[in-house]
């Protein structure tokens, strides 16, 4: 179970745990694809030396061009090789970014596809208390924007070793032209670097403290454009008030972003004046220099271009840097979110369909709560039974169908499979025997009716015998024969058919069956139904029950309010505040007149 604690402050990586986590990042996208990342890197260094080597020789063709035109007989003839030179430079320059940009997208599409799909299997295997804990949901969202953007991250990682070799290689170039021009360059970046540094740090605060607020917006976007939600949004009015809530979070966010961006404005500025300086005085050094005939014409466009190079290369260096230095702070959350331990359980298989389950003095409260919502509750259900779970809402009913699935482990007590304490069995092999219909059932909205049922049970191949016993037992036959494509259409609007058929919107009545259909096709042994036909009518309801009912080879546990459902069970738990208080038939606890008869007062007569 969680711990209570503190919230965790956003994590600032020291430059040592820096280097590891570039390190981590580059082994990543070296087993994904090794031989992309051998192309990037050696790009890396061509798209940094090129345009220096391309810079020489267009001076040295200048320079050329200026002594032939003084009557250099030979000096034209080396402009014709130097332009040669450049051009066929050029074109490989050109052949190889074209190249670089495929190489960008593979190695993006690799490296996103390892990480994404690794880090969503890892959420959805984490202990089930943990979906309802804010700080692992906190932990996910944060390591969910590094693992959406790693193939990007690559990108920059490139991008600041290609900015590295293009500063590095310019400060060499001006160092060979004058040292004291070099040192000059050097120190008018330095500023841009504490300036870039200091924002990059504001930054990443400023996205960690914000989570909260981005997924707040990110629920009100997704609840707005639900289209089976539509219908209550409009009639309540709550449109524009949902509007009026996300640009408000969308405003905390952005605008205060925005803000501390103003702030460093004028430092910026005044780091881009140094730089500017510095190249002036490079470039007037060396106009001096030509006019005294110390140096060759050519040397101007020379230093010109280099001097800018260094500069910008200096700046670009910084300016990802310091965003990989945000990102690989990110890193550390995806990190502690993929070391997050699976579900815990234990080992022992259930292989035979158990004869008895027991709730033995159960005791449960939801984590970071301090209620109890089970009590010392004791329950026996046997093999072949048809049991009810009956009680008003708030009751614990839901929470008890929770812990019969192993889904959560209970605070004391033990849930016993045939004797076997459900902590100690592996989870897969205890679900196998259950099927499960919650309130709160998935509509798998993106494909057609039939995949819907058929998704009961994905371990096997599509059966058709099982399947039309499962649409004829929740009495679904009528339903899907009338929809545009049968039981291949979409069952929400928003799809369409490759012939331009839409799919089409079901009632709640017409999901229920579908879903309940879903859970006939898994054909499981233990069947738990929690309000499985609130939105059937009553007659189509006590005939599904009546055929469910009919099959001793299955143990029903049914949670209803409706009594002629519950009349129907071999045995009747009723609970009032997290205790089992009444046991028995319908006949028993009706003739106690105590809380389930007080329950059902209004449907018995």
């Amino acid at each position: 179970m969680p711990r209570h604690g503190k919230k965790n402050d956003a994590k600032k990586l020291s430059k040592k745990e820096l280097a590891r986590a570039v390190a981590k990042v580059a082994k990543v996208a070296f087993l994904a694809s090794p031989l992309a990342v051998g192309v990037k890197i050696v790009g890396a260094l061509l798209v940094a030396l090129l345009p220096i080597v391309i810079t020489y020789f267009a001076a040295q063709t200048t320079t050329a061009l200026a002594e032939a035109y003084a009557g250099d007989e030979a000096a034209g003839a080396r402009a014709i090789e130097f332009v040669i030179v450049t051009v066929v430079l050029g074109i490989g320059m050109t052949a190889w970014q074209s190249l670089e940009s495929y190489v960008s997208e593979y190695t993006r599409y690799k490296i996103d596809a390892a990480v994404t799909d690794r880090m969503y299997e890892h959420f959805l295997s984490l202990d089930f208390w943990r979906y309802d804990d804010k700080e692992t949901v906190d932990l996910f969202d944060r390591a969910k924007q590094f693992a959406t953007f790693i193939g990007y991250v690559i990108d920059r990682m490139t991008g600041v070793l290609t900015q590295f070799f293009v500063m590095v290689g310019g400060l060499v170039a001006m160092t060979l032209v004058s040292w004291w021009l070099g040192l000059i360059v050097i120190a008018a970046v330095v500023p841009g670097i504490l300036i870039q540094f200091r924002l990059a740090k504001i930054r990443s605060r400023h996205w960690n403290e914000n989570v909260e607020t981005r997924r707040a917006k990110d629920m009100i976007e997704w609840n707005m454009f639900k289209p089976d939600g539509m219908a209550e949004l409009r009639l309540y009015g709550m449109v524009r008030r949902l509007l009026d809530i996300r640009m408000q979070l969308r405003d905390k966010d952005e605008k205060a972003r925005i803000e501390f961006e103003r702030s460093y404005v004028w430092k910026r500025l005044a780091g881009d004046v140094v730089e500017a300086a510095a190249e002036l005085t490079a470039l007037l050094y060396t106009a001096l220099q030509i006019i005294a005939q110390a140096q060759p014409i050519g040397q101007f466009i020379y230093v010109q271009q280099v001097v800018s190079r260094a500069i910008g290369g200096a700046g670009s260096f910084v300016s990802q840097l310091s965003q990989i230095d945000e990102e690989m702070a990110q890193l550390y959350d995806y990190q502690k979110f993929m070391e997050l331990p699976l579900r815990s359980g234990g080992t022992k298989a259930i292989t035979d369909v158990p004869s008895t389950i027991e709730l033995s003095r159960v005791t449960f409260r939801y984590p970071h709560t301090t209620r109890d919502i089970l009590k010392d509750l004791n329950l026996t259900i046997k093999r072949g039974q048809n049991v009810a779970i009956v009680g008003e809402n708030g009751a614990g009913k839901s929470t008890l169908i929770k812990l019969l699935t192993g889904l959560y482990d209970p605070t004391g007590g033990t849930v016993l499979i045939d004797g076997t304490d459900l902590r100690t069995v592996e989870i897969g092999s205890w679900h196998k025997h259950i099927s499960s219909l919650q309130q709160d059932y998935l509509r798998y909205i993106f494909t057609s009716a039939k995949e819907n049922i058929y998704f009961g049970d994905v371990s096997r191949p599509f059966d058709k015998k099982r399947y039309d016993a499962a649409v004829k037992g929740a009495e679904a036959e009528k339903m899907l024969s009338k929809l545009p494509k049968k039981d291949n259409s979409y069952i929400i609007p928003w799809m369409e058919h490759d012939d331009g058929t839409p799919g089409v919107s079901l009632s709640g009545g017409q999901n229920q069956r579908l879903a309940l259909a879903r859970n006939f096709y898994r054909d499981s042994p233990i069947i738990i139904l929690d309000e499985p036909t609130s939105a059937i009518d009553a007659l189509a309801e006590s005939r599904i029950f009546k055929r469910l009912f009919a099959d001793k080879s299955k143990t029903v546990v049914t949670i209803s309010h409706r009594l002629t459902t519950v009349e129907k069970a071999d045995v009747i738990y009723m609970l009032q505040d997290g205790r089992v208080v009444e046991q028995g038939t319908h006949e028993e606890l009706v003739a106690k007149k105590g809380a389930y008869h007080t329950m059902f007062e209004s449907q018995l007569h």
